[in-house]
Order: structure tokens, then sequence, then C-alpha cells
């Protein structure tokens, strides 16, 4: 949710699921061989073989991208809104918007198994935090969970609000293992982007929010740029999902132009402003700590209205884009939901009420990801 630019630490029931099964997604089971192996196994054997798949798991074979050392591509961004005949549109589109003009793309060893692959690129936005506007993506590449890398189409994945991006991170893991290259945007403050602390301080609140959700949604949108400068990616279908947090910035970046072949809205909305001021729970103490941060009823209005979804969402092709919602959900409550449905013309099927709140939706996750594969690797190519 836009809200948890705030950099506030969650810790749900939400995320307490996901590392469990973040776990599973990234660990394979033990064959039944193995489960019946002799306990008195020598501690020397199995130290070694520890230390064995922490070398090989911390060294992936990444021959793909070329020697070592030149591991950085050319990219430009391809960002193109079409024509827009609503006033109110083009205001909205033309703070979202910038120049388009080349940039580079760094690729790096990712670490801590988030991943093989580390992509750096610079942010369409200058924020002036040199560290914050380097955009970091983890690349979940096809094929190296099971052997060697192979060509692909991809999804690019935007996190939570979490600290630790770990639904964003399971997402990207299940994908993957559904035979697609799977990117993870880490947006601005959070990952190998934040800085010590990672939270805005309250006299910069006001301030500091609306550049980050801008630059949000515009790093998403030249993500799909970078990655297609890369090899192995199939680029005649790169999807865009985002959850909670993700899946407001997506609603907006997926709505800039056609760039992204498919978008999966999960737990997000529209009607900001009045979300912020009905929503329970995480919702509720955001509007506490705008409320302590002096933050009037003018300024939220201005801020919410600058990146609100409805204003662009008719934008979104309505037979590409996806939205789940909880039905129970009291953070983004039904109404937000049914909002940006509403403006985005979704088909009745292409908005799925599960029967969860914000939280235990994680439990399908499993059959999300099934979803997306199959409208990624099926959907036939776009003219462009």
């Amino acid at each position: 949710m836009i809200f948890m630019i705030l950099m506030a630490k969650t810790r749900s029931l939400l995320t307490a699921l996901a590392m469990i099964l973040l776990s599973a997604a990234e660990v394979p089971a033990a064959p039944p061989d193995a489960q019946t192996q002799s306990k008195t196994q020598s501690k020397t054997q199995s130290k070694t073989q520890s230390k064995t798949q922490s070398k090989t798991q911390s060294k992936p074979d990444l021959a793909f991208l070329g020697p070592s050392g030149s591991r950085t591509f050319d990219a430009r961004d391809t960002l193109a809104p079409a024509p827009e005949s609503s006033t109110d549109a083009r205001e909205c589109l033309k703070g979202l918007t910038w120049k388009p003009q080349p940039f580079r793309v760094r690729c790096e060893t990712a670490d801590d198994r988030r991943g093989e692959v580390l992509l750096r690129f610079p942010s369409p936005v200058d924020t002036g935090n040199a560290a914050n506007d380097r955009v970091a993506v983890e690349w979940y590449v096809a094929g190296m969970n099971t052997g060697a890398a192979k060509r692909a189409r991809a999804v690019v994945v935007v996190h939570e609000s979490g600290r630790g991006m770990t639904v964003g991170r399971l997402f990207a893991a299940t994908l993957r293992k559904q035979g697609l290259h799977a990117f993870m945007v880490q947006l601005p403050g959070y990952g190998h982007r934040g800085s010590p602390g990672g939270r805005l301080p309250a006299d910069q609140l006001f301030d500091q929010l609306f550049d980050r959700l801008r630059q949000a949604i515009s790093d998403v949108r030249r993500t799909r740029d970078a990655i297609t400068a890369l090899p192995l990616i199939d680029p005649s279908h790169i999807s865009l999902q985002g959850t909670s947090l993700g899946g407001f910035v997506v609603a907006s970046s997926g709505s800039l132009d056609s760039g992204y072949d498919s978008v999966f809205v999960m737990l997000a909305g529209g009607n900001l402003y009045e979300m912020i001021q009905k929503g329970k729970r995480d919702t509720a103490r955001v509007r506490q700590k705008l409320i302590e941060a002096g933050v009037s009823d003018e300024q939220l209005k201005k801020l919410t209205s600058s990146i609100e979804p409805t204003r662009v969402a008719h934008r979104l092709d309505p037979k590409r884009t996806w939205l789940f919602s909880g039905i129970r959900d009291t953070v983004v409550p039904m109404e937000s939901a049914l909002a940006l449905a509403r403006a985005a013309r979704l088909p009745t099927n292409h908005h799925v009420k599960m029967p969860t709140d914000h939280y235990t939706g994680i439990v399908l996750l499993p059959s999300m990801c099934r979803l997306i594969a199959k409208q990624v690797k099926t959907l036939p190519a776009r003219k462009r």
C-alpha cells in the first residue's frame, strides 16, 4: 500500500506465513531415501556437504551474462503514453512520466540466496539521494533452481510493505518455479536503496513521500526496459505483479502506457484518500502517523490525488488485467477494490474475490501464481 512507504515495520500474520512458505519454495523437499538415512551419519561428512552446498548456492554459474568484468548492458526507455482524451488523466500522467533516455544496467551476483543476480540502474526520478536513486532488482533466473539458466518470458514483481520484502520474494521464487524469469524490484527506501533506520523523519514525511511514490511508479516502468536488454529474456511477454503496497504502485505504473503485456494486482485498490480515512489496522496506524507528522487534510488529498490509480486505470487493458481482493479485507476495504475494478473496466471474472482478509490471502498464493504463469505463457504477443 502507498502509506507503507512510511517505512513502518510490519509484524503480521502475512509475513509470518510468507517466511514459512518462502523457505519451502526455495529449499527442495528431501527425497524419501534421504529421510531414512542413518542418524549416525558422520558429522564431518555433514559439515563438508553443508559447506559445499553453501559455496554452490553463493556462486551460481552466471556465464550466460558474459565475462565477470563486463556484465553491463545498454538499455533505453520505451515509455510511450498513448494520447489521452481526459484532461484529468493527462494532468496525472504529467507528474508520473519522464523524457525517455538511454541508461545502463549492471549485473552483480545476488546475496543471501535472493535470486542469482542483482540488477542496478539509475532511477528516472532524481531525489538527491545517491543510494536511493539507484534501482535494485533481484533476478530469479528461470531454470537455475533446477539446473541451467534458460530462455523464457518474464514477470516483474513489486513487493509489499514489510521491510524484509518477504511476500514479494515469495512471489518471485514461486513464479520462477513455474518456469519464468522473475524480477523483484526493491522500492525506494528498501533493501540496497535504504538509509540507516529506513524511515522518513517526521519533519520530512510530506515533502519526501510524494517523491518516493512517484519514483516507485517510474522505477517499475523502467524495469521493463532494463530486463529486456538482458540475455535469455523472451520479450514477447513481460508481465507485472504487485501485492498491497506493490499493488497500488503496479496499478499506476501499468497505466502509463502499454509497456507491460499483462498486469496482476493483489490486495490493492483505488480511492486512496477515502481508504486512508476509513481503513483499519495498518491503515489506521498510518493515518495516525500522518496526523502526528502534521499532514493536513488538504495536503493528504493533494498527495493521494497525485498518484490516484483510478485517474488513469482506464488505460489498462481489461482483457490482460486481473485484480485479487479479500472480501474480509479491512486494510484495503472492498469498496476501494471495486473502485479500481470499475475504473479499469474489468470483466467480472478478472476481479477475483477471495474468502480472506488482507493477511490470510497468502495461503492462496500458489493458485495466484499458477494463474499468472498460465497467462504469461499462453497469451499471444501484442503488436507494438
